[in-house]
């Protein structure tokens, strides 16, 4: 059977071969046993419904098996048989290229080069998950493989509940990830509800098809580690960045920390996460004795080298043992998944990867003690460096809150805030949201490298046009961003699919797509999907990251995830989603996203133009609203160029009256 017809097949009618169970691939953990044995009865119920009956017989016992041996139904019988990556996109079935586009997208956040455990349907942070099970991938790709430009798919976090009668200028897929009515939204509800096969964490970008390897945060990460260094007044060569996680997204640290030119170290803790970024050479080094990796980093300090040195083990050894060697870290972080503390997203230090998953699996009371006692010990090496001068801040991966939970000296004195600022508060929110500057990036869906060097090109080309009347307040965003597309070919960034990522605002990113669309109708490229991380100025509502630096009280209210999502899907996206938990934890954050396909038609410009302007201006006008200076000057800035928009300006009160 070709790929074409076994896309075409969706589930089959023969059951297929049981498929071996491969363990050098990069394996979920056990999740825990939550299920009462009525649950648990459910659970298979819930699955089989995929299945004619005549094959459950045959299916009971071994999704019964699976529930027992991994905490989940994955089925992994039906895991296809061809590789799964982003082929270009001739290559896909379909009637309508904006279906196409999309099953390629789902397919490159599924290559093993990219997903951090692809048989279990996981891209990155743990179990931000494309689909729960092989059944939901079948049927939405064979659903892609059939849809017109008049028909709309639904996905309910994974599950496609169908195709249903729209029109073309409707969303093609409509996707929500684990929305929860909020009560039911602690961890042990996704451990619960996910074991039982209807609800899945998405993350921010598996669950909306929009994730592109460890570059998606590698333009982020080094604006963050830049601007960290300026703000500690010290030139990033001789300079020493540790941090931790190369899993998923965190896997761009060490990439970042070389562009930025500084000494980068960064532990994890999976041997499999570790060899896989030094073998696609995201990291440079791998060192697993952390007195070797002293030594070594004396070395590098001393010689000014830019290097990344993956440490094979867990980050407390290294906060420690630089203590105690006396080696000044200038700039700290973490980014371990500490949304999902208690299900392999942070690991016990004292205890190897393999002891560490037993426990979780079979003492999973046991683990979240250990975890506690790890975070604050963590965050007791983290202070005696800082008392040194270490600039540490929380790179959004709830490090500081889970401490906190954990009953770390991690707060303030006035004992609400902590003690370390978030990235988002000090750098990116301040320097880059509240301007409307966030992760704008492009897939050729040729699958051509040749493709994405055009685009870059265009792309340099259209902001280096803006940036000659940009005001003064812009410039050094606009400077950061030219630099980085111009080296973006030699930085070898492509993981998966011929993808970029760039910071740009609403301005940058409507002349850099219509430039895009224009290049697609004269034949000089083939089509582009335009994207961008939830992680941005408008899509986000996360009190403990995206939307930390907005302090009129309303960072918790989740208004402006939904608003965005809302206007982009009758702006013309090709698809969107709509996410509980993604980035930071479930429960802990809202956050939207969309695609959208540029084939270089008139359709597609006037798309571009009514969505992109909404998808960024919709976040700078809340955030003015918050009082935020820079988003006040962005928005008004706006106005004058836009008669159309009118958006409510606030007042400020003096301070001496109050």
């Amino acid at each position: 059977m070709t790929f074409k017809e076994e896309i075409l097949v969706g589930i089959p009618k023969i059951l297929p071969e049981i498929k071996p169970y491969n363990a050098s691939v990069n394996h979920a953990p056990k999740r825990k046993k939550i299920l009462s044995a009525e649950e648990e009865v459910l659970a298979l119920k819930n699955a089989l419904r995929y299945f004619s009956p005549e094959h459950h017989a045959t299916l009971l016992p071994e999704f019964k098996k699976e529930l027992e041996d991994f905490g989940r139904i994955y089925m992994y019988r039906f895991r296809p048989d061809y590789n799964i990556y982003a082929r270009p996109i001739s290559d896909y079935p379909g009637k309508c290229e904006q279906a196409k586009a999309i099953m390629l997208m789902i397919q490159n956040n599924l290559d093993h080069a990219v997903a951090q455990h692809p048989h279990e349907l996981i891209t990155y942070g743990g179990n931000g998950a494309v689909f729960q099970n092989w059944a939901q991938y079948r049927l939405v790709m064979m659903y892609l493989a059939e849809m017109t430009q008049e028909q709309t798919l639904v996905i309910y976090s994974g599950h496609p509940l169908g195709l249903f009668p729209s029109h073309k200028d409707a969303p093609r897929v409509v996707v929500t990830n684990g929305m929860m009515i909020p009560n039911y939204s602690q961890p042990d509800d996704w451990e619960k509800f996910n074991a039982l096969g209807v609800t899945q964490y998405g993350q921010m970008t598996a669950g909306s098809y929009m994730y592109i390897g460890p570059q998606g945060i590698v333009h982020g990460t080094t604006i963050t580690v830049l601007n960290g260094f300026r703000k500690i007044k010290k030139s990033p060569k001789g300079g020493l960045f540790v941090t931790s996680g190369l899993g998923g997204m965190s896997g761009a640290q060490p990439k970042a920390g070389n562009i930025a030119g500084c000494v980068t170290v960064c532990a994890e803790v999976n041997e499999k996460a570790t060899k896989m970024r030094h073998s696609q050479g995201w990291v440079d080094e791998v060192i697993s004795d952390v007195r070797l990796l002293a030594s070594r980093v004396k070395e590098a300090l001393a010689n000014k080298e830019a290097v990344s040195i993956a440490y094979d083990g867990n980050v407390v050894d290294v906060w420690e043992h630089f203590y105690e060697a006396d080696i000044k870290i200038d700039l700290g972080s973490d980014q371990t998944s500490l949304h999902n503390p208690w299900a392999g997203g942070y690991y016990p230090v004292g205890m190897s990867y393999e002891d560490a998953n037993k426990m979780m699996a079979n003492n999973p009371e046991q683990f979240k003690a250990e975890i506690q006692r790890t975070l604050k010990r963590h965050a007791a090496a983290i202070n005696k460096h800082t008392a040194k001068g270490t600039y540490f801040f929380d790179y959004g991966n709830a490090f500081l809150l889970e401490a906190s939970r954990a009953g770390a000296d991690i707060m303030a004195e006035n004992n609400i805030d902590f003690k370390y600022p978030s990235y988002v508060q000090d750098i990116m929110g301040p320097m880059c949201f509240d301007y409307g500057f966030g992760p704008f990036r492009w897939v050729c869906a040729s699958g051509k490298p040749e493709d994405l060097a055009k685009t870059d090109a265009i792309a340099c080309e259209v902001l280096e046009e803006i940036m000659k009347s940009s005001p003064k307040e812009i410039q050094l965003q606009m400077q950061d961003n030219i630099t980085w597309i111009k080296g973006a070919q030699e930085n070898k960034l492509v993981v998966g699919s011929q993808a970029r990522i760039l910071y740009a605002d609403a301005e940058g990113r409507m002349k850099i797509a219509s430039a895009f669309n224009k290049a697609i109708s004269e034949g000089k490229i083939e089509i582009v999907i335009l994207g961008r991380d939830h992680h941005d100025v408008s899509g986000t509502d996360s009190p403990y990251r995206e939307t930390s630096n907005i302090y009129d009280g309303s960072r918790f209210t989740a208004d402006m995830a939904i608003h965005n999502v809302i206007g982009d899907s009758f702006r013309g996206a090709t698809w969107v989603s709509i996410h509980n938990g993604g980035g930071v934890g479930w429960g802990e954050v809202v956050n939207g996203g969309f695609g959208m396909v540029l084939d270089g038609s008139k359709d597609a410009q006037r798309r571009l133009e009514s969505m992109l302007f909404w998808d960024v201006n919709n976040g700078i006008a809340r955030r003015s609203w918050a009082r935020n200076d820079e988003a006040i000057f962005a928005i008004k800035r706006e106005m004058d160029r836009n008669p159309n928009l009118k958006v409510t300006l606030p007042n400020f009160v003096d301070e001496s009256l109050l």
